[in-house]
């Protein structure tokens, strides 16, 4: 038994390994993979109800009715680096907003949401894989104030304040920070990570998150930049607050979402974004 079992591990240790390299190169080269869903862009037009077809409902929050003479927001171009159509999420200092709400701030985002498939959402004890990759444009300028390209954020109930940003950060030097909002003062912990953002600039990254949805949760991060899998920022808590009070399930943010308290930090700004890739288990 004993030989059977040393044996064994490193052959199981190699299954998963390839799964993982598999899955990797699947959503790498636009295919999806066998379980999860996978929302890629496939040229331009109907934008908007490709996004919808996979993530549900009406998945988007854009400032189009600010702006109606500039049309949608989130549009696909083809990307030269990538050699593949991708998605752009444009914002535009004046005069966009938060969907006519909110004039303080401006959004331009995909979710999942209520009408969202349940396998898309996080319910309590979930295990939830998201990966995606985007590109900030070389000249990308964030503000002192909040500016999330990354958001985790409750469904229901208490649902203010997300649990998880990924935040650029105007400083001496300009930073990437991970952002983190419990159900309470006494489990947040505020900004668990930052790191330069000048690495980010002007190219394309791939993040890989994991997280297990409950008070005593799990939560991970892992950015790497895409042409030669540096890694730009890596962290990994497993016993944080991840569940807030009375919510039913908790999703994904990805898009824009800045202050205009400070607009003479920011600029028109045109995010790029692909493959977003939604996994409830362990791959």
């Amino acid at each position: 038994m004993k030989k059977t079992f040393l044996f064994g591990t490193p052959v199981v240790l190699a299954v998963i390994l390839f799964s993982c390299q598999k899955l990797f190169w699947d959503i790498d080269h636009g295919i999806k993979p066998a379980r999860g869903a996978l929302l890629s862009a496939n040229g331009p037009g109907n934008t908007y109800e490709l996004i919808d077809s996979v993530l549900g409902g009406n998945a988007e929050e854009v400032p189009d009715c600010s702006h109606p003479d500039f049309g949608r927001h989130i549009s696909e171009i083809w990307d030269s680096t990538l050699r593949r159509y991708v998605f752009v999420f444009t914002i535009h200092v004046t005069p966009d907003n938060d969907r006519c709400v909110a004039f303080d701030r401006q959004r331009n985002e995909i979710k999942t949401y209520g009408p969202s498939p349940d396998s898309l959402k996080g319910f309590l004890n979930d295990t939830v894989t998201h990966m995606w990759k985007f590109k900030l444009d070389s000249g990308f300028q964030p503000s002192p104030s909040f500016c999330h390209i990354h958001q985790i954020k409750a469904g229901d109930g208490d649902d203010g304040a997300p649990l998880i940003t990924l935040t650029p950060r105007f400083g001496s030097p300009d930073k990437m920070q991970i952002i983190h909002t419990g159900s309470s003062s006494s489990t947040s912990l505020g900004t668990v990570l930052q790191v330069a953002l000048a690495p980010f600039r002007g190219t394309w990254v791939k993040v890989e998150e994991h997280i297990i949805y409950k008070t005593a949760g799990s939560y991970s991060i892992k950015i790497s930049r895409l042409r030669d899998d540096s890694v730009l920022l890596s962290y990994s808590n497993t016993n944080i607050d991840m569940w807030r009070n009375g919510t039913t399930f908790i999703r994904p943010k990805w898009g824009i979402y800045r202050s205009l308290n400070n607009t003479s930090y920011l600029r028109d700004e045109n995010v790029r974004f692909n493959d977003f890739y939604i996994l409830k288990g362990t791959y």
